[in-house]
């Protein structure tokens, strides 16, 4: 368990690397780009974020889309619920600490003891390989030179596309897929920056979240 959890951390400590080259290229300070991975800390959330302020769109749009992608940590919460039953204190340190890869390191294990050792090893090593990236990578941004020639802005795409892969398996997933990408091209050359991202999570979302048939196959 704790080889798989470094592994998984130090390549998240990558993606923060990224992340924090592309913060500073969108014009964040190191402070602020620090800030937002030790206070947000869902990898999604932060790029789309950044992304619409890379391009001047509205604060609004930003913390908007980052919001609608974060929803899907709420999910993973009620997963992991039984996990954080206690005093308050670790359950509100373990929501801050839910993302896809603790949850998935914790629902791979057996509910009780174990499902928690998972969740908060994984939990410590993605925070801490997290954040030292994201500070590397603000610090370090301006001798990166431009992160779209280094093709950092795709790295977490690439990434996220990997992640939701499995659920394209399943007809929910791929039909919540397919609205996702719809509405966002549909909107691209109409709307202002940010928009299409909002809206095409709230398309998946809603697809998402559609009661499957009696029998259908759902993840």
């Amino acid at each position: 368990m704790v080889r798989d959890a470094f592994v998984i951390s130090a390549s998240v400590g990558v993606f923060g690397l990224s992340f924090g080259v592309l913060a500073e290229g969108a014009g964040l300070s190191v402070i602020q780009a620090q800030a937002m991975s030790l206070l947000v800390f869902t990898g999604a959330s932060q790029f789309a974020a950044v992304a619409v302020v890379a391009v001047e769109g509205s604060p609004v749009t930003a913390v908007g889309s980052g919001l609608l992608l974060g929803l899907r940590n709420a999910a993973y919460g009620l997963a992991l619920a039984p996990t954080f039953r206690g005093r308050v204190a670790p359950c509100l340190l373990g929501a801050h600490l839910v993302v896809d890869e603790t949850a998935a390191m914790a629902l791979a294990r057996p509910a009780g003891p174990e499902r928690g050792r998972a969740f908060w090893t994984t939990a410590a090593m993605e925070f801490a390989f997290w954040n030292t990236g994201t500070l590397a990578g603000a610090l370090l941004g301006q001798g990166f030179g431009d992160p779209e020639r280094l093709g950092l802005d795709v790295a977490f795409p690439a990434a996220f596309v990997v992640l939701v892969a499995p659920a394209l398996r399943s007809r929910r997933g791929l039909a919540a897929a397919v609205i996702g990408v719809a509405l966002a091209l549909a909107l691209v050359p109409v709307s202002p920056a940010g928009v299409p991202v909002i809206a095409a999570v709230a398309g998946a979302l809603v697809a998402g979240a559609r009661r499957a048939p009696a029998g259908a196959e759902v993840t």
